[in-house]
């Protein structure tokens, strides 16, 4: 099966400041539980450089990235964001009721947290842009949410409107898609929550929607006046902003 199965994709082609994403240097995925050994081989023979790894400790501990060479860094973040959904607030929540409205809401408040989480991290991420021209991959879990974000970020660095973004972001509707064929959802859901929610709920948590990334952009436009600004705060300054576009850009 090919890498386009699955929430894998390279970051290619879109138009952007001054040119547009060049191939071969920025990849995003999900986190490595449902490759097959083909599509590790294939992940393999990228030539990745570094990996930006932003699940938390005890998801990469449960499963780990074995398909890289020595000579590919592997960097776990740690960025927790995600466990509202998933921790005792997130379940209590979708015990009041089965209305999706409860799940929505939900994820929105995750995607504002998003940022804050990303923020301490941006260092070690702009380090793998600057001084090379080898590629990197983002991963996250499902590849969609603090992955989403953190790409849209650096697509919105070299230039990319926030539209097209918006459009890549959305096609990662595809790992709610294979979770559904997959036949996973229901053990998945038992495991993090004892119970399944209404159908609609699993759609919002498992999905993308606009309004998701949309949270994650108001919240950075609101508390720092916009991208650049929230990355400057992060010690990410003009030039460094200005090498990652560079790197970035064909």
């Amino acid at each position: 099966m090919p890498l386009s199965t699955l929430n894998f994709r390279g970051l290619c082609g879109l138009p952007a400041q001054g040119g547009k994403i060049r191939s071969g240097r920025l990849y995003r995925s999900e986190g490595p539980s449902n490759f097959s050994p083909e599509q590790f081989a294939a992940l393999g023979s990228l030539d990745i450089k570094n990996i930006v790894d932003l699940r938390s400790a005890k998801e990469r501990e449960e499963m780990p990235h074995i398909w890289h060479g020595d000579d590919c860094i592997w960097h776990g973040l740690n960025v927790d964001a995600d466990l509202r959904v998933f921790g005792n607030e997130g379940r209590e929540r979708l015990q009041k009721g089965p209305d999706p409205k409860i799940a929505i809401d939900t994820m929105v408040e995750t995607y504002r947290e998003i940022p804050i989480a990303l923020q301490p991290h941006w260092s070690t991420i702009a380090k793998c842009f600057m001084g090379n021209e080898q590629a990197v991959l983002v991963n996250c879990t499902a590849g969609k949410d603090r992955t989403g974000v953190a790409i849209a970020l650096l697509l919105e660095i070299a230039g990319v409107a926030r539209d097209n973004i918006m459009q890549d972001y959305l096609a990662s509707q595809i790992f709610g898609e294979n979770l559904k064929k997959g036949g996973k959802l229901e053990a998945g859901f038992m495991g993090s929550y004892g119970f399944m929610p209404s159908v609609g709920q699993i759609d919002a948590l498992i999905g993308v929607r606009d309004e998701y990334l949309n949270a994650a952009w108001d919240e950075i436009d609101q508390k720092w006046s916009g991208v650049p600004h929230y990355l400057s705060d992060a010690g990410i300054d003009e030039a460094m902003q200005k090498e990652i576009r560079t790197f970035l850009i064909a």
